[in-house]
């Protein structure tokens, strides 16, 4: 150890046998987030009513947060269908901290995406830190070096009062943490809605490196080995803090409860991930877990169930920073920036000099044995026995109802066609564009991402503002993944099922665009009340979409996160909870990041190419909210068509055929030209007849729709050839849309309809996050 251990008062102690002793004790199990039926499971799996503190460690663990009690007969459905071609390049799948993807040359990526939402909401700034931190050390103990950040991001009404408060704290808490470990935040998202404004969403992910040999996962094995907390002192800040709130909904805008929010160093995360690492490489370690929701509790059970044997744990040396904690907040505190490991005893000397080294407190709380249990003493008392399975792993497993909510039928017959008047003529079609530029979902983002350090380490290769993250792995090869998180939560409440497909398809579609070859996901679902039969229908049904899309694709879900009770409206409203959030994380593997292609044209006089076709798809559409319209079905999906434009954007990145290209997505063509134009400031002039005449749309549509498996391109003249020869040769139908521009007054033309100076686009553009937020 590196310094004695705070000791705690002595005060009388709820042992296991003084509750054997006292059965008919009434215990606070309400108040600790239990329901009547799980409070008496607890009394029949231990056979005798729980101690406080395993009450304390069942009420965490049992949580909605942390045993996945209402989803996880639902997430089965990820597993069973997963082909074993699917699983050629997965190493460790879901169950673990994080999945494991091999991508070449010995080398292993590991991702994974987290929420910390409910936190977000009390304290935005250190919910949001501490949500980065939670991810950060999920990555670290699989063994590896996290390399880059991302950030998917949902907030109320961007002229809410509240709106403020929580965006300035959420991206500061994300920027402040993420800038002092030194990690590049290399892309996601942020947007604004009114379902969000009780409930804002704060998704982290992280993406860590190592070798194949590197890979660890958190086992308490071998009898006789150490169990050593090491890392921060553990306080009261974060007791039940995301275990508790994830479990509960919010009354009236205020928390149900507010347990203390977690507080992050980020400081002291960076010299713990150094610590962890040098002691992997010097392999004195059996197993880390970190400590994230329900502490000591979750890291313990799981410990331990994970492993064929039990463990011994003793509290009294678990160093404090507040020594007034009683057990049971000892064992729940969500202190940030803690680890547990597995040392064997002819080794624990090593390890602790290796954790003095980089000036890290750390303390042997505890052994493995071959009893079974899970023991913890405190004070030279018992308090805690238990099957550690039946905390960690064998918790309540709910088959909620659900059902299609009555009021879908109306929403899905609300089209946006018949709702809204579309623009018909040139100074028409001009405004809409500015309007739809300069509306808060596709307005700049700068504001917010520059906050974020986005090329340290070195290793970025391209970040936000492109659409997709890319991140060198091997310095010598080149060798390297891309990332690109996507959810469209419009489509997803306008069909749950088809909103989720979307969202996998637009994150494969956005990786192949870069040039990567899509290979895995994670996800990150966040839904409403469990007890909500509506939200609950929401949920199962983006989960089979998600499951069903992923084993089309080809593509296995590595694992990820689950977060409900998002909602603060009355159960059975369509407005009762959070649109429902889909959030999912591609994978993509590059042989060499260097021929990643950006998603802007960086010069004049090539030739704009858009491949897909344009259907009058307006339904859900960033249009349609620019005009406050909601309604109707989502655009269709061709799963064949994706697969082949996916491997023709891989090639034609690999062959050099294409210096930029783009997704036609959110905003539709016109958002898609007006990105690529402002991202180097070089102008477009293009010409709507051909996609008017072939497809069959009018010039509005051909602007807005959001029809899928749509493609930009900038490619130079002389590779035109090829280019529409692999087209051709593929069946991917594509025009030649226009040439970009880059004369001293660039602009956006629209041949036959407006011209649009960029200078003008731009103001429009930059200003309503800057005006409001700045």
């Amino acid at each position: 150890m590196t310094d004695a251990p705070v000791r705690q008062p002595d005060h009388a102690l709820d042992t296991v046998d003084a509750a054997a002793a006292a059965p008919d004790q009434e215990m606070p199990y309400a108040a600790l987030g239990l329901k009547p039926d799980e409070y008496a499971d607890i009394v029949s799996l231990l056979g005798r009513r729980p101690t406080a503190a395993e009450l304390a460690m069942y009420s965490v663990m049992w949580s909605e947060h942390c045993s996945y009690k209402s989803s996880k007969i639902h997430l089965k459905q990820f597993g069973e269908k997963t082909t074993e071609a699917m699983k050629e390049r997965l190493m460790v799948g879901m169950g673990e901290n994080a999945g494991v993807v091999d991508i070449g040359d010995g080398w292993a990526v590991t991702f994974k995406v987290e929420s910390h939402n409910h936190p977000s909401y009390v304290e935005p700034h250190q919910g949001a830190a501490t949500g980065v931190g939670g991810i950060v050390r999920d990555i670290l103990a699989m063994g590896a070096r996290p390399v880059a950040a991302m950030d998917e991001l949902r907030f109320g009404a961007i002229d809410h009062p509240d709106t403020a408060r929580v965006l300035h704290g959420v991206v500061s808490g994300v920027g402040s943490y993420g800038n002092s470990l030194g990690l590049p935040n290399i892309g996601g998202g942020s947007l604004f809605d009114s379902g969000f404004q009780g409930n804002p969403l704060v998704n982290a992910l992280c993406v860590g490196v190592m070798k194949h040999e590197d890979i660890h996962l958190a086992s308490a094995e071998g009898v006789g080995n150490k169990v050593v907390l090491f890392g921060a002192r553990t306080g009261g800040d974060g007791i039940g803090g995301a275990s508790i709130l994830a479990s509960e909904t919010f009354e009236d805008g205020v928390p149900a409860k507010r347990p203390s929010v977690q507080v992050g160093d980020p400081f002291m995360e960076k010299v713990l991930i150094e610590c962890c690492l040098e002691l992997f490489r010097a392999d004195v370690v059996q197993g880390i877990q970190d400590l994230g929701a329900a502490g000591i509790s979750c890291a313990t059970s799981e410990l331990a169930s994970n492993g064929s044997g039990g463990m011994h744990v003793w509290l009294d040396d678990v160093l404090l920073r507040d020594p007034s904690l009683n057990a049971g907040e000892i064992l729940m505190s969500e202190s940030q920036e803690r680890m547990m490991a597995v040392v064997t005893p002819d080794k624990l000397e090593q390890f602790m000099e290796i954790a003095a080294k980089w000036d890290i407190e750390s303390s042997v709380v505890g052994e493995v044995n071959d009893s079974g249990r899970l023991t913890i003493d405190h004070h030279g008392q018992r308090i805690v026995d238990v099957d550690p399975r039946t905390v960690a792993h064998e918790g309540p497993t709910y088959d909620r109802p659900y059902a299609r909510p009555a009021w879908m039928d109306a929403l899905q017959a609300d089209h946006a066609a018949d709702a809204l008047a579309l623009p018909s003529s040139g100074d028409d079609l001009r405004a809409a564009v500015l309007a739809l530029m300069s509306s808060p979902n596709l307005a700049d983002r700068s504001w917010i991402t520059d906050q974020y350090d986005r090329y340290v380490q070195g290793n970025t290769a391209l970040a936000r503002p492109d659409t997709v993250g890319v991140v060198r792995v091997d310095e010598e090869t080149g060798r390297g993944v891309a990332i690109a998180t996507r959810s469209n939560d419009r489509f997803t409440k306008l069909d749950p099922y088809e909103g989720a497909r979307q969202s996998v398809v637009a994150a494969y579609r956005a990786v192949a665009i870069a040039g990567a070859t899509p290979t895995a996901i994670t996800d990150g679902l966040n839904f409403g009340s469990p007890e909500d039969p509506d939200a609950m229908w929401q949920f199962v049904e983006a989960i089979r979409g998600l499951a069903d899309v992923c084993a089309e694709l080809g593509v296995p879900v590595t694992g990820g996160n689950v977060s409900l009770y998002n909602g603060t409206g009355e159960p059975g409203r369509i407005d009762s909870s959070i649109n429902p959030t889909a959030i999912v994380g591609m994978l993509g593997i590059f042989d060499t990041v260097d021929r990643a292609t950006p998603s802007g044209w960086r010069k004049g006089g090539q030739l704009l190419y858009l491949l897909g076709t344009t259907a009058a798809e307006l339904d859900g559409s960033r249009f349609a909210e620019a005009h406050g319209h909601l309604g109707g079905l989502p655009p269709a999906i061709d799963i064949e068509a994706e697969k082949v434009l996916a491997e023709v954007m891989v090639s034609a990145s690999r062959d050099g055929l294409i210096d930029a290209a783009r997704e036609v997505g959110d905003g539709g063509l016109a958002a898609a030209v007006a990105q690529g134009a402002l991202r180097y400031d070089v102008g477009a002039r293009i010409v709507l007849d051909e996609i008017v005449e072939r497809d069959g749309v009018t010039p509005a549509e051909a602007l807005f729709s959001e029809s899928q498996g749509r493609v930009l391109v900038a490619l130079p003249r002389e590779e035109e050839a090829r280019l529409v020869a692999m087209l051709e040769a593929r069946g991917v139908p594509a025009i030649r849309l226009g040439v970009t521009d880059d004369g001293a007054d660039a602009s956006l033309d629209v041949q036959d309809q407006f011209s649009l100076p960029l200078a003008e686009l731009r103001r429009v553009w930059e200003a309503p996050l800057r005006a409001r937020f700045a």
